[in-house]
């Protein structure tokens, strides 16, 4: 992997922090009184997250009212489970596809996803892989006129009702696993409920997030493998549910045993499928395909 030298390129509406405001398709809008003052909020419609089951690797596709944004793409053979999957749910654009690193087991899909659907906007995490997997993505990506968005700071913006907020990696080596410990990672908040999405992230990108704050849901980092500090993170950010993305080869006993002390529900998907995960902004429910023998 290289560090890259070229600075930060914007594309689309992203431009440092991004805040894309959007209107929720015609819902209701709510109001209180605060104070004596009239406060309007969005009105409250649901946020899906579907998370297919490719084998270890990651592929989740967010979408509230009337936006999408997917988070990695998988293997290579993946990228069309993602295109069919949208083409299910009748959408074709993608408002904000986040690749939280360059290993082949989150963007090999991507360059298909750039491809065959209508992407917005590719946030990427800051470095440059020699991989084939990257190079077609480039390549999908310039022949879609797009380019990396490559943030230096957390990056915020808010689709229908829920706000998302991407915090790039803090350090410029890591002594383990550097491509892991860039991972972005994503932060949703839709009305009362957080959701966290921690890519690849090793010890030390999550010393780096320890002060995150609560979440309601978590993606569990690193394929649900050993972490040493897993325990501290899950005390520090409280997640109540949980799904890990990972192969049965992968996943760590002490993972497993460090949710279940905890009594984080917690859904895997090499055990149970594409897992589908929904926000009502007040509560999160979790239910799974189940595996086909």
């Amino acid at each position: 992997m290289m560090k890259r030298t070229a600075k930060r390129t914007l594309a689309g509406l992203l431009a440092g922090t991004m805040l894309l405001l959007t209107g929720c398709g015609g819902a209701p809008i709510e109001t209180e009184v605060l104070n004596g003052e009239v406060v309007q909020d969005l009105a409250t419609t649901p946020l899906t997250v579907e998370v297919l089951k490719v084998g270890k690797a990651d592929a989740m596709i967010l979408t509230t009212d009337q936006h999408t944004v997917i988070i990695d793409c998988g293997e290579r053979e993946d990228g069309l489970k993602l295109v069919d999957y949208m083409e299910s749910i009748g959408r074709t654009t993608v408002d904000c596809l986040i690749l939280t690193h360059y290993d082949q087991d989150h963007i090999g899909g991507a360059a298909k996803v750039v491809s065959y659907l209508d992407v917005q906007q590719v946030v990427a995490a800051d470095y440059e892989e020699d991989s084939s997997e990257y190079k077609k993505l480039v390549k999908a990506m310039d022949e879609k006129g797009l380019a990396f968005t490559i943030p230096e700071e957390p990056l915020t913006f808010t689709l229908d009702d829920a706000a998302f907020t991407i915090y790039p990696h803090e350090s410029e080596t890591y002594q383990d696993g550097f491509d892991n410990n860039c991972s972005l990672v994503t932060r949703v908040t839709h009305h009362s409920m957080t959701l966290l999405f921690t890519g690849d992230a090793m010890e030390e990108r999550l010393a780096e997030i320890m002060d995150i704050g609560d979440c309601d849901f978590l993606k569990v980092p690193y394929h649900g493998r050993e972490i040493a500090n897993l325990p501290d993170f899950l005390d520090a950010v409280t997640p109540e549910h949980a799904v890990i993305c990972t192969s049965k080869s992968e996943l760590a006993d002490s993972t497993m045993e460090a949710l279940e002390d905890r009594l984080v529900e917690t859904y895997v998907t090499a055990l149970d499928g594409t897992i589908t995960v929904v926000s009502d902004g007040s509560s999160i429910t979790m239910s799974a395909a189940g595996i086909e023998e």
